[in-house]
């Protein structure tokens, strides 16, 4: 695992969020974020072409400036390292499209209300991330045998889900959903993509925010897994953050880019659960063995790659 020294500058971490803010205000006020729509394949396709460019871009621009102020070793370190984190969390959003799916078809929310439910999920997500980031971050200096804590809790969490990958959770038995419909004065019925409607003079919470409970539950969830799984790339948190949110901005894309073929990739979820165990026994071995950044990168876009392989093949020969 590298140092704890970060690259960051103020300046840096200005520009980033800055961009992000940016980006999110464009998505809201002017490319229709707004408008309720159904989202194309064709559209999805674009934003993810977009967003995944802009993550390339970014990276290439770093290392340009690394190059040219701190040496070549050290931003084809911190290139790699962002490369590899990238690869990580977008690998293990996809995770997050197949609950999308789930709590969408089981609120039977219709494509047009999906989007504007993913952007304030996306809003939340990157406020969440970016706090555990910074938590996680200063645990890491502070203590730094909480890696292995991490480690312990990622290899749990891949065998989990690798003997759990074929079982579909009860969302009427979710604490989350529970708590809310106890809670909340619930209007039931469609009410198009509002969140809140008044009944009798009454504030009433609408079926769809608590979808958006559910989406940003998930995401706290999905956070608790791949934050860990990047310390073990860097410890860097302006790498860790910039790779995380790059990964998050382009997730509403991957969601309706995947979603009507997401059953072709069933066995994708084997893939993601290996990839989580190999990254905790890459952090419990550090002290006897480390594995290199590369190496991580090649072996985690084997296992990501293979899965996915296989699930388009099986999936060739028994059509869904």
């Amino acid at each position: 695992m590298s140092n704890d020294v970060t690259i960051g500058e103020p300046w840096m971490w200005a520009a980033f969020v800055a961009f992000v803010l940016a980006m999110l205000a464009l998505d809201l006020f002017v490319f229709g974020g707004r408008k309720a729509h159904k989202v194309s394949v064709k559209e999805a396709a674009l934003w993810s072409l977009v967003w995944v460019s802009l993550a390339v871009l970014f990276n290439a621009a770093l290392w340009w400036y690394l190059d040219g102020t701190v040496g070549r070793d050290v931003a084809d370190s911190k290139a790699l390292e962002f490369l590899t984190g990238y690869l990580i969390e977008k690998s293990l959003s996809v995770d997050n499209v197949f609950v999308f799916l789930l709590i969408f078809s089981s609120f039977h929310v219709a494509p047009e209300f999906q989007r504007r439910v993913l952007i304030y999920g996306v809003l939340g997500a990157i406020v969440m991330r970016a706090v555990m980031i910074l938590a996680g971050a200063w645990l890491v200096r502070e203590f730094s045998w909480v890696l292995y804590v991490f480690g312990f809790f990622l290899v749990v969490t891949g065998m989990r889900m690798l003997f759990m990958a074929d079982k579909e959770p009860d969302l009427e038995k979710n604490p989350v959903l529970k708590f809310a419909r106890r809670h909340l004065r619930i209007a039931e019925g469609e009410h198009g993509e509002d969140f809140t409607v008044m009944k009798n003079g009454v504030r009433h919470f609408t079926p769809l925010f608590l979808v958006l409970i559910l989406i940003e539950a998930s995401d706290l969830v999905f956070a608790v897994d791949s934050i860990p799984a990047i310390f073990a790339v860097t410890t860097d948190p302006f790498i860790v953050f910039t790779s995380n949110i790059f990964a998050i901005l382009g997730l509403r894309a991957l969601y309706f880019l995947l979603a009507d073929v997401a059953s072709r990739f069933h066995l994708l979820k084997y893939g993601l659960a290996m990839v989580l165990t190999f990254i905790g026994v890459k952090m419990l071995i550090a002290p006897w063995y480390h594995v290199p950044v590369a190496a991580s990168l090649t072996i985690i876009a084997v296992l990501i790659g293979s899965s996915v392989v296989v699930s388009l093949l099986a999936t060739r020969r028994t059509p869904s």
